[in-house]
């Protein structure tokens, strides 16, 4: 039986390249993940809302449905439920909720009885008018560690990645 020749030493730039390839080929830290740190800022995020909202018996999604009926009186389910993306399940469940509180009602549409207009209540405006300054102190606080320059910069950021999204986009 043979014994096999002894290896030749890897030349520094073969070990380099190796070694290159080695650490390419591992996955990236959890921490540096850009979808492991949106999903730690949005924890963050929730919880300075539940903070901020707090005796006003208003989930983030309630709140967005809300804002969107306040800023588009009169639209749809659909076109509600596109704003705040969410499903027509979802949105559905949300509304009947947001109207079970006297904070929205739905209304026929006369051209098309199939067709239910949404708008919010005088309850549901004084309850946008008591959520609007603590909605923008949760902005501020989330944003603190940014200077003002870096605040809009992520919000751009974060903006056109969303814009990119598969149905994104808000109504009219």
């Amino acid at each position: 039986m043979t014994t096999p020749p002894p290896r030749a030493p890897a030349s520094r730039a073969a070990a380099g390249a190796a070694a290159r390839e080695s650490a390419s080929a591992r996955p990236m830290p959890l921490h540096d993940m850009p979808g492991h740190l949106i999903r730690r800022l949005h924890q963050h995020g929730i919880a300075l809302y539940g903070m901020h909202a707090a005796g006003l018996d208003l989930t983030p999604v309630q709140y967005a449905a809300l804002h969107a009926i306040g800023a588009w009186p009169g639209s749809d389910q659909s076109t509600i439920g596109r704003a705040i993306a969410c499903d027509k399940a979802t949105v559905g469940t949300v509304l009947d909720r947001l109207e079970g509180k006297g904070l929205v009602e739905r209304v026929a549409d006369a051209a098309d009885r199939r067709t239910w207009r949404l708008r919010a209540t005088p309850a549901g405006l004084d309850v946008l008018a008591q959520l609007e300054p603590r909605i923008a102190a949760v902005q501020r606080d989330l944003l603190a560690p940014l200077s003002g320059a870096e605040a809009r910069e992520l919000t751009a950021l974060l903006t056109k990645l969303v814009r990119a999204l598969p149905g994104s986009g808000e109504p009219r």
